[in-house]
């Protein structure tokens, strides 16, 4: 085998140790994922990882037909985490607390004061009628 024969050959090597050790991590996130959003990231995590075996694979192999099946699985894979962030955002599945995080990008806004509803004013005291009539004061 040549030297860029063999070159190729140890980088599509440490790249399937690479991806699959980032395929344990992400499974592992997927599975012990606190929230909801942090499974749904790793699921789009996963199809990143599946998109390099196929292109690793496709190096491998020679066989080209496999680019074109990772380009179709990485527009499904996009559509597919669209789909679930307004699946989550529409359904208030979002957990105590983490709505900040998707409006604020992570910042904590300090708290608004409670604002009381101001006292009405005071109504204006109509003037005090005088007990003589107008005609007997034109007198």
């Amino acid at each position: 085998m040549t030297t860029p024969g063999l070159i190729v050959e140890y980088a599509c090597v440490f790249a399937l140790l690479a991806l699959g050790i980032a395929f344990l991590l992400t499974v592992y996130r997927a599975v012990v994922g606190p929230t909801l959003p942090d499974r749904i990231i790793a699921l789009d995590m996963l199809v990143g990882i599946v998109i390099g075996f196929i292109a690793v694979i496709a190096l491998r192999s020679g066989y080209m037909l496999y680019i074109d099946i990772a380009i179709s699985l990485g527009l499904v894979g996009f559509l597919a985490t669209v789909a679930f962030a307004r699946f989550i955002l529409a359904r208030g599945m979002v957990g105590e607390g983490e709505a900040d995080d998707f409006r604020g990008f992570g910042t904590d806004p300090k708290p608004q004061p409670v604002l009381e509803k101001p006292p009405r004013p005071a109504k204006a005291s109509k003037p005090a009628k005088s007990r003589t009539s107008p005609r007997k004061e034109a007198k």
